[in-house]
C-alpha cells in the first residue's frame, strides 16, 4: 500500500481539524454501556489539541437511514467525551449548515465541537444524492483526519469523497495508523507459523476471507455456526443447526482446495449441541462423525475440539482470531470461546495475537482479556476486507506521502 500521510506530517498550530471518528458505540436508554471506541480516539484529538489544533468531530451511530432519530444522537458521546478529555466538548444540532458553519468558524485552538450524527443526511451514505452534504462538511475544516478503521471499508461521504477537499491534507489518524501496522505488516506478511481461527454465524459474510488466509495460514481453525454448513456439504447430520443451504457448494470447493493447499483447515471434531439456546436446556456433546441429533442444533465447540485448537494456537507465532465459536452470549456455551481467549493470552508474551473486532472483542471485554492481546482491531467488517483485499476505500482515499514535497506544503 502507498504511505498515506500521516497525523505527525500536518501542521496543526491555529488549524481546524476535522476528524472522522468512530463514536457507533452501544447504548440502553440514552446511556453509553462501552466507551471503548471513545477512548481509542482519545490520542489523536489530545494531539491535536495539544499541538494548537481545534477538533471537530464528526461521527455515525447506528442506522437511522437519512432521518433524525433522538434517539440516535451523539449527545452523550460528548458527555462522556469531556469526562474523558476533562475538557468542555461542545454539540453542535446538526452536521452542517450555516448554524454549524459558524460554530466551527468561531471555534478557538484547544475546544473540542462534535457534529450531529453523520447518518441524519441521506448525504452521507448516498454522496451523490446531497453532494451539497459533503461540501458542507469540507467547509468546517483546514486539515482532515480519519480515525474511523472501523467505518473504513464504507465508502462514505465522511470516509472517502471528503479527501477530495483536502488535496495533501488529508492523514490516518493514530488509530488507523495502529490499524494498517497491525493487520497490514502483520498480517499481509505474518511471522510463520500463522494460525487463523475463524468462527461467527454465517460463511456468506466470510468465505472470500477464508480464501485470502488459506493463502497465507499454515492452520485455519474453523469454528461457530458457520462450521454447520461444512458438515452439512459433507453430508453429515446437522439436527436444527444453523445452516446457509445456498453456500454448500463454496464450503466443499473450500475443503477441496484446502486439500492441495499449504494451509490446513481444521474443522471441529465434537460439539455442544442443545434442545434449545438456554442455560436451563437439555445439551450434551456429540462426535461430529455421529451427526447432531434431530431436535437438536450446535451451540458450541466441544471439549476434544478446545484441547486440539489449543495446541494448534501453542505452536503458532502470528494468531489471527474473529468470531466467536459459540454461542457465547448465554452461558454455558461460551465455554469454546471462552477457553481460545484464555490460551490466546497466555502465549500473548511469545506471539502476536490479533483480534478483528466485532463478537470477538465482546467476548474478550466479557472476560477481561482485552489488554492480553497484541492488538484488537475496531473493526470487525473492516478488518476482514482488509484481509481480504488489502487495502479500504477510507484509507485509498488519503494523501499520498510521496505527493508532498516539503511540510510546509500542508499550509497552503
Amino acid at each position: 500500500m502507498t504511505k498515506k500521510l500521516c497525523l505527525q506530517d500536518l501542521t496543526l498550530e491555529n488549524k481546524k481539524a476535522l476528524i472522522r471518528v468512530d463514536f457507533n458505540v452501544p447504548m440502553e436508554k440514552g446511556r453509553i454501556t462501552d466507551d471503548a471506541r471513545l477512548r481509542a480516539s482519545l490520542p489523536t484529538i489530545k494531539y491535536v489539541l495539544d499541538h494548537g489544533g481545534a477538533a471537530i468531530l464528526m461521527s455515525h451511530l447506528g442506522r437511522p437511514k437519512g432521518t433524525r432519530d433522538p434517539q440516535l444522537s451523539l449527545a452523550p458521546c460528548a458527555k462522556r467525551l469531556a469526562e474523558l478529555l476533562k475538557r468542555p466538548v461542545k454539540m453542535a444540532p446538526d452536521a452542517h449548515g450555516p448554524e454549524i458553519t459558524k460554530m466551527a468558524h468561531q471555534l478557538r485552538s484547544g475546544e473540542v465541537l462534535l457534529l450531529e450524527n453523520l447518518r441524519f443526511h441521506q448525504g452521507e451514505e448516498k454522496p451523490q444524492e446531497e453532494p451539497t452534504f459533503v461540501s458542507g462538511l469540507a467547509e468546517l475544516g483546514d486539515v482532515y483526519i480519519n480515525d474511523a478503521f472501523g467505518s473504513a471499508h464504507r465508502a462514505h461521504a465522511s470516509t472517502t469523497v471528503i479527501a477530495s477537499f483536502f488535496q495533501g491534507k488529508a492523514a490516518m489518524g493514530f488509530l488507523m495508523q495502529k490499524e494498517v501496522s497491525y493487520l497490514g505488516a502483520t498480517l499481509l506478511t505474518p511471522k510463520p507459523p500463522f494460525c487463523a481461527i475463524l468462527g461467527g454465524a454465517k460463511i456468506s459474510t466470510k468465505f472470500k476471507v477464508i480464501e485470502a488466509l488459506m493463502q497465507k495460514a499454515d492452520v485455519l481453525l474453523i469454528g461457530g455456526a458457520m462450521a454447520y454448513t461444512f458438515f452439512k456439504a459433507e453430508n453429515i447430520p446437522i439436527g436444527r443447526s444453523l445452516v446457509e443451504n445456498d453456500f454448500l457448494g463454496v464450503a466443499r470447493e473450500l475443503m477441496d482446495v484446502s486439500v492441495q493447499s499449504r494451509c490446513r483447515v481444521l474443522l471441529p471434531n465434537d460439539i455442544v449441541v442443545a434442545r434449545q439456546i438456554s442455560a436451563e436446556g437439555e445439551a450434551r456433546i456429540v462426535k461430529v462423525e455421529e451427526g447432531i441429533p434431530d431436535g437438536f442444533e450446535g451451540v458450541d465447540i466441544g471439549p476434544e475440539t478446545i484441547q486440539r485448537y489449543g495446541q494448534e494456537i501453542r505452536q503458532a507465532a502470528t494468531l489471527f482470531w474473529n468470531g466467536p465459536l459459540g454461542v457465547f452470549e448465554c452461558p454455558p456455551f461460551d465455554r469454546g470461546t471462552n477457553a481460545i481467549a484464555q490460551i490466546l493470552a497466555d502465549i500473548s508474551s511469545s506471539a502476536i495475537t490479533i483480534v478483528g473486532g466485532g463478537d470477538s472483542a465482546a467476548a474478550l471485554e466479557h472476560v477481561g482479556l482485552t489488554h492480553s492481546m497484541s492488538h484488537v482491531s475496531t473493526g470487525g467488517g473492516a478488518s476482514l476486507e482488509y484481509i481480504e483485499f488489502g487495502q479500504l476505500p477510507g484509507i485509498e482515499a488519503l494523501s499520498n506521502r510521496d505527493d508532498i514535497t516539503n511540510k510546509g506544503s500542508l499550509n497552503d
